[in-house]
């Protein structure tokens, strides 16, 4: 029931924000290479959907079920959404009729995969992390292709339709200046400058050890921390409650709920060394800038894919990884000092990190769903 020559390509993915920020680069790369496009997305609501609707992509939302594999009161509201979901699913696809879906996974892909596979719509999906989530196994069975980041998850699919292509991100991170980084975060001294990187699931331990561990930092360091929304206003009390105590040295300490796109480009350039989760996206992100990293992963993440993520990333050489029943104050601080004082290993680390990257994902996912569109 198509009613437009434009070639239509429909997004899905849902549970995170972290299934976004990969279909904002692959749709960046898509028009690109062809500009008369119609994008869509159906999905989930429960993250922030603005990086989306800022690239023009059209948000259709609907109700999705998230399975826990643990008890829950929410697992009884969710089975209630999953009916509705597909219903909504069903209707919109039909009124839609795309030539292609891109699924980043997530259990909000779930109704999309399966409806347009009923639709006989060519679906390829991508699984950004070393092991894939219920929902991207689910999908590799309907999907014509699919898109792994890590070697190690080709096994997890059909060798006939899987191809390695790397985790996409936005290109334009990688095009940060070093001294506008200097302005925009006020950097006043010559000390290194750490990027902390909290992010949204687990941000919580790290942001703990860092406050502990503060006041010792800033004697020899900038920091930027990117400390998650919602543990912004307390940690900004905290800190405010350390300037009193502790003076100037707090002028040091740039904290954010969040870095946008043109603050973050410009904080990957200006930082010395990277301290993060070990989501694929922010690997892929500090790989393709070359910065030298201490990666922690979140150890309840789902099949502890954070942990293959960080120690698959670690073996390249661009890395040090620290596990979360490891990390105290001493360690973190022992290992930033370490790296900051020898400055040839993290030039290695940095070549490395370049070796590992794959800037070009984004393009190869977007001319392989324009050939299954046409």
């Amino acid at each position: 029931m198509k009613i437009s020559d434009s070639m239509r390509i429909l997004f899905t993915g849902g549970g995170t924000g972290g299934h976004i920020f990969p279909i904002v680069a692959v749709a960046r790369e898509l028009r690109k290479i062809q500009g008369d496009l119609e994008l869509f997305y159906l999905g989930p609501s429960d993250f922030d959907l603005q990086p989306l609707i800022a690239e023009n992509i059209k948000v259709k939302v609907i109700f999705a079920g998230k399975f826990r594999r643990y008890f829950s009161i929410y697992n009884f509201i969710d089975i209630l959404k999953i009916p509705l979901g597909f219903l909504q699913t069903f209707w919109y696809l039909y009124i839609l009729m795309p030539d292609v879906i891109f699924s980043k996974g997530g259990y909000g892909s779930v109704p999309v995969v399966i409806i347009g596979w009923i639709f006989r719509i060519p679906i390829l999906i991508h699984e950004s992390d070393t092991i894939p989530g219920l929902a991207n196994k689910l999908a590799g069975k309907l999907a014509k292709r699919i898109g792994v980041s890590f070697e190690v998850t080709k096994k997890y699919f059909s060798a006939k339709k899987t191809a390695l292509v790397g985790n996409p991100i936005r290109t334009e991170l990688t095009r940060g200046n070093k001294e506008e980084g200097r302005k925009i975060f006020k950097i006043k001294s010559k000390d290194p400058v750490i990027l902390i990187i909290g992010g949204s699931q687990g941000a919580q331990s790290i942001n703990a050890i860092i406050l502990e561990i503060l006041i010792e930092l800033l004697k020899k360091y900038e920091i930027i921390h990117m400390c998650g929304s919602k543990n912004y206003s307390q940690i900004k009390k905290l800190a405010i409650l350390n300037k009193e105590k502790k003076g100037s040295i707090l002028e040091k300490y740039h904290l954010f709920p969040f870095l946008y796109e043109e603050q973050l480009k410009h904080a990957y350039a200006v930082s010395d060394l990277a301290i993060s989760r070990a989501g694929s996206g922010s690997i892929f992100e500090i790989a393709a800038c070359g910065l030298p990293s201490i990666i922690i992963p979140l150890p309840w993440s789902s099949s502890s894919h954070q942990k293959e993520n960080a120690f698959t990333y670690a073996k390249s050489g661009a890395t040090i990884v620290i596990e979360q029943v490891n990390l105290t104050p001493h360690i973190l601080l022992e290992r930033i000092s370490y790296l900051i004082s020898h400055p040839d290993l993290r030039k290695k680390m940095s070549e490395c990190a370049l070796k590992f990257a794959t800037p070009e994902a984004g393009n190869k996912i977007a001319k392989g769903l324009l050939e299954l569109a046409s």
